[in-house]
Formats: structure tokens, sequence, C-alpha cells
């Protein structure tokens, strides 16, 4: 009867973040952030690098750049899986984590991917205006898109989401092989989504690139201040 009763008690917030190098936290966060300061200025000028240009058009049918190459299932998939990193989507799945949390009493966490999230999309709306980069007219788009094109919004903030989110649950997640389990889930989202909008025309891929570093150095920041408070509550 006590057991049950045990498991009926929602988890306490961890005061101790699982082992980890917090050296090595900001040291990706800063590397991330520097990274698309780079590209940033590499495409200033709003035209495509040689690799931007190859990869497009590799990407398509030769002679027929209306045409992605492979199955038409693949078309129809990585649409699919561009939706996963959509504005509609992603408030979803933050709202769902951050309700779970709240009815587990994970009070600090839930209040780390409010913060982490909502800034961060904040910032990575904005950083879109202070390049500029038109959307590639290389070739055709395979979904409607609007906007800007640098840096990706769908790279960037699913990258800032599922990644932010896989670091801050890992820390109340107990068990090696789970918290491994939901950053590769993580990981493989943020890239997924990241390709579908290449494929699909509607990003330059140094687009994405920056996209993938502002989204982890954001993402690696926030794992950092949320293990620093941990720490600093255990004392």
């Amino acid at each position: 009867m006590q057991t049950m009763i045990d498991r009926a008690v929602p988890a306490e917030e961890p005061r101790e973040a699982p082992p980890a190098p917090p050296v090595l936290w900001v040291a990706l966060g800063l590397a991330g952030l520097v990274g698309v300061a780079l590209l940033a200025l590499l495409v200033g000028g709003g035209a495509p690098l040689a690799w931007d240009r190859a990869i497009m058009l590799a990407l398509r049918v030769r002679g027929d750049l209306a045409q992605p190459i492979g199955p038409r299932w693949l078309h129809a998939a990585l649409v699919d899986v561009t939706a996963l990193g959509s504005g509609t989507v992603l408030t979803l799945v933050v709202a769902g984590t951050i309700g779970l949390l709240l009815v587990r009493r994970l009070w600090l966490t839930a209040a780390l991917v409010a913060a982490a999230t909502i800034s961060g999309s904040i910032v990575a709306a904005q950083a879109k205006h202070w390049v500029g980069r038109p959307r590639p007219e290389l070739v055709d788009h395979l979904v409607q898109v609007t906007g800007l094109s640098f840096p990706s919004g769908h790279a960037s903030n699913s990258a800032l989401v599922y990644l932010t989110l896989a670091g801050l649950v890992a820390q109340v997640a107990e068990g090696r092989a789970v918290r491994s389990y939901i950053f590769v889930i993580a990981i493989l989202l943020t890239a997924a989504i990241g390709v579908s909008r290449v494929y699909l025309g509607v990003h330059w891929p140094s687009d994405v690139l920056a996209g993938w570093c502002a989204g982890t150095g954001w993402a690696a920041l926030w794992w950092w201040l949320g293990a620093t408070l941990r720490r600093s509550l255990a004392r």
C-alpha cells in the first residue's frame, strides 16, 4: 500500500544536476553563437555561397528544377517532417512539456523551459531582420513560405526547442539510458527538420546551418544555467 502511495506522489525537483562538464556546455554555447555570427557575415550581401548552390541543385532532377530527387513518398514525408518545426507544433510541444513538468511539481525545470524557449524564439525572429537575406529563387519552392531566409526559422526554433527541452528534461530524468534516448530523439528531429527545408527549396543550406548553430548554442547555454542553478540550490 505504501509503495502505491509513493508512486502517486509527484516527483520532487532534483537539487543536483546529473554529472556533466559545465565548461563544455558554455564552450558549445559560445561556439554556436560565434558560428551563426560568422555565417551572417559571409551571407550579408544576400548572394548564395558556392556550396549553397551546389547542394540545392544536387537535390533536384537535372534539367527540371521543379522536380526534387527521390521517390514521391520522400517529398510527402519531408513535407510532414518540416511541419514538426512549425510555430504551431513547437508551441504545442513546449506547452505540453511545461504542463507535464508542472503536474510533476518540477517548478524550476518548467520555469527554465518557458524562459529559454520564449526568449529564444524572440531572438531568432529578430535575427532575420538583422541580416535581411531573401529566400532562394534558384529552385521552385515545394511548400508555401513567406518572410526572410537567414537564419532558417524552422532550423533555429526546432534546435532551440527540442535541444533545450532535451537538456533540461534530462537533468530531472533518471538513468543514463533515458537521458541518452532523449538527446538522440531531439538531435534526429532537429536534423531532419533542417534537411527538409533545403530539400523543399525554401532555404539555402547556410540558412539551416546558421539555424542549427544558433539553436544549439542557445540550448547549451540554458543547459549550463539549469545545472548551475541546481548546484546552487543544493548548497
